[in-house]
């Protein structure tokens, strides 16, 4: 983004945007706690925040990684203890702050049924594979394909086993990797929840203009 303080942090109409993510999870009648993993030295900033903006399901708030991946294994490692096998675990970016409660509620129905589950959206453009640097001669049919992103659940027991074993055998903790791909790698199956074009990640500035776009957003009454 290339401020000055995390993005997360930004301001955007006098809230930040993390507050915007904790206010869907806030809201919805099916979280019963919430954990974040935050940078160091901004912990008391978000309890501030959490507190001025009640944020009452807040529970923890744990010190991230060096990568992705390792800020989330913390996340799961200190709810060890705290959590039932069968708990369900819903993993998000704190950067998308668009999430909406059907959202939600089908990531958490899809855990409910499968014991996983991976927001998806179909892919709508065409994917070529690349034979040298200017030119292609194959493509990946786009109906085989699902974009996925976060939220995501998973149950505890299993989620806290795919981190300890990913860890352990250096397996699905690359720079890309993200939770959905690690289980991927331990060969697990994945199944997919709903998802939507406004749960948009907040990467660059334009991002966030179009974040800002949604907020002032009227629907016309008239559309199906």
């Amino acid at each position: 983004m290339g401020q000055d303080i995390p993005k997360q942090f930004i301001n955007v109409y006098d809230k930040p945007v993390i507050i915007y993510t904790l206010e869907s999870f806030q809201r919805h009648p099916k979280i019963d706690d919430i954990e974040v993993v935050c940078l160091d030295g901004w912990h008391d900033m978000l309890w501030a925040y959490a507190k001025q903006f009640d944020i009452t399901k807040l529970k923890w708030v744990v010190s991230g990684g060096q990568s992705g991946q390792e800020s989330i294994r913390n996340g799961v490692v200190n709810l060890e203890g705290q959590c039932e096998p069968d708990d369900i675990i819903v993993i998000h970016d704190g950067i998308r702050p668009l999430v909406d409660e059907a959202i939600l509620s089908d990531v958490i129905a899809t855990c409910e049924q499968y014991g996983n589950a991976v927001t998806s959206l179909p892919y709508n453009e065409q994917i070529f594979i690349m034979d040298d640097d200017i030119s292609t001669v194959q493509y990946i049919p786009r109906d085989t394909l699902r974009r996925v992103s976060t939220p995501q659940a998973y149950r505890f027991g299993k989620l806290d086993w795919a981190y300890h074993e990913a860890f352990s055998r250096g397996v699905g903790i690359g720079p890309s990797s993200y939770t959905n791909t690690m289980m991927a790698d331990l060969g697990e199956r994945l199944y997919f929840a709903a998802g939507s074009d406004r749960n948009i990640k907040l990467t660059n500035k334009d991002d966030l203009e179009m974040f800002k776009a949604y907020l002032k957003l009227e629907k016309d009454n008239w559309l199906k």
